[in-house]
């Protein structure tokens, strides 16, 4: 018996995927807004606070990532038509305006989601404080707490340049460091079946639609 999942068939236990802000998009350099209409971006990150990471059977969490099966593809997220070899994904939420993160993800302005979109590369120093850390939770519901302060500022490029559109979350409800991605299983280690490898986990691009797409440039 073949069991069917994945993207294409989220809308039948969450209605909310068939909605018109929904994510990823192909960003489509010449369609975007140019200039200082988008604003900069600020933020701020507790480097001291306790952080886990977790096995949640799509991909690792507390920030999280998207990869394919090999290098070149895997970024939900694409430009001009062209995917990267995975995509790392922060979800802030509106502090100002919502008392938690629960509350915040169901308005309209609750949650903006950072994509970084990842090419193959030098060692990222940052980023290998959660890679190491990958081998400890190959199966669903693994988590692992971090020995070293971790701060997630220092995974962002250091050139602010970003593309903005409104849009949604993008998982329900709705090199080496690959290799050891593309390690991690889809099932729990008690369930006695062999888990399958998490190769491929990220949501295919779909129309922007008449949703405005924003750039702005940085330094």
């Amino acid at each position: 018996m073949q069991i069917v999942s994945g993207p294409s068939t989220w809308t039948e236990k969450f209605p909310e995927a068939r909605g018109a802000r929904q994510s990823p998009v192909d960003i489509v350099t010449t369609q975007a807004s140019s200039g200082a209409c988008a604003p900069p971006l600020l933020w701020q990150y507790s480097v001291n606070h306790p952080r886990s990471v977790v096995n949640p059977g799509y991909c690792w969490r507390q920030w999280h990532c998207h990869w394919g099966a090999v290098n070149g593809q895997g970024s939900e997220h694409t430009v001009d038509g062209r995917s990267f070899s995975g995509e790392l994904h922060l979800v802030h939420w509106n502090t100002t305006k919502y008392n938690s993160f629960v509350e915040a993800a169901g308005k309209a302005d609750g949650l903006a989601v950072l994509g970084v979109l990842l090419m193959v590369g030098n060692k990222h120093d940052e980023l290998d404080k959660v890679l190491k850390l990958l081998p400890y939770i190959t199966h669903k519901g693994d988590k692992v707490t971090f020995s070293d302060p971790l701060d997630p500022a220092k995974l962002l490029p250091a050139r602010e340049a970003y593309w903005t559109y409104p849009g949604s979350l993008t998982t329900p409800p709705c090199t080496e460091s690959l290799a050891l991605m593309r390690k991690l299983k889809c099932g729990e280690a008690s369930s006695g079946v062999e888990a399958l490898e998490l190769l491929h986990n990220c949501r295919p691009p779909l129309p922007l639609g008449n949703r405005e797409l924003r750039d702005y440039g940085g330094n």
